[in-house]
């Protein structure tokens, strides 16, 4: 397994809602927020009736230009994280961004 297929989502007490009315397995749509004034890569991962976080901001800057760039939406597969995941690091899901073009951060 690829780390591509283990991006975690940074979620807060905000998405919690949103994240316990997910499946197990679930496809987000990913969105470049451009105007988000604390991290300029940031990208939000949407799913289910809204935001449930967003990209990993170790990983957020090698896909953001590619994400901004598309006039199509960029979708992938998620899903909810194990227990282990969970109690050692707060995530909550994971994303398969394999198929999600990637490139080096400017």
């Amino acid at each position: 397994m690829s780390l591509t297929e283990r991006v975690p989502v940074v979620a807060g007490l905000a998405y919690v809602e949103n994240l316990r009315s997910l499946p197990q397995t679930f496809t987000v749509a990913l969105s470049a927020e451009t105007d988000n004034r604390y991290f300029r890569h940031a990208i939000a991962v949407l799913a289910g009736t809204g935001k449930i976080g967003f990209v990993a901001v170790e990983v957020a800057p090698h896909y953001y230009q590619s994400i901004k760039a598309s006039t199509a939406p960029i979708t992938c597969q998620a899903r909810r994280a194990s227990v282990f995941d969970h109690e050692t690091s707060g995530v909550e899901v994971l994303l398969d961004m394999s198929g999600v073009p990637a490139a080096e951060p400017d």
